[in-house]
């Protein structure tokens, strides 16, 4: 019989795998999404910062990445004040998807 330390491991081996996935595919969706065809998804850094000294984003491509995240992951953000958090790098957006998809 499990404990609950084995199913704890195996839950976060299984969102590890998923998130590792979801940052992956974010990558070149955000790449694709932005015309940033000058870059690979491997030279994307998943935490690092999207906008400023990060990947150097603008409002611009925060519009593109709201559409992104309807069009393709059927979210929205309920509260436009938690853009920042939710778009701060690829690693939050997979954190916010995972977290909010039904």
């Amino acid at each position: 019989k499990d404990t609950i330390d084995d199913q704890l491991i195996r839950v976060t081996a299984i969102w590890t795998r998923e998130n590792e996935e979801l940052i992956n595919k974010l990558k070149g969706e955000i790449i694709e999404a932005l015309n940033l065809e000058d870059l690979e998804p491997d030279e994307i850094d998943a935490s690092e910062p999207l906008f400023n000294e990060g990947l150097g984003l603008d409002s611009i491509d925060a519009l593109e990445l709201i559409v992104l995240l309807d069009k393709t992951y059927g979210l929205k953000l309920a509260d436009a004040s938690k853009g920042k958090e939710v778009f701060y790098s690829v690693e939050s957006m997979a954190k916010y998807i995972l977290a909010n998809q039904k």
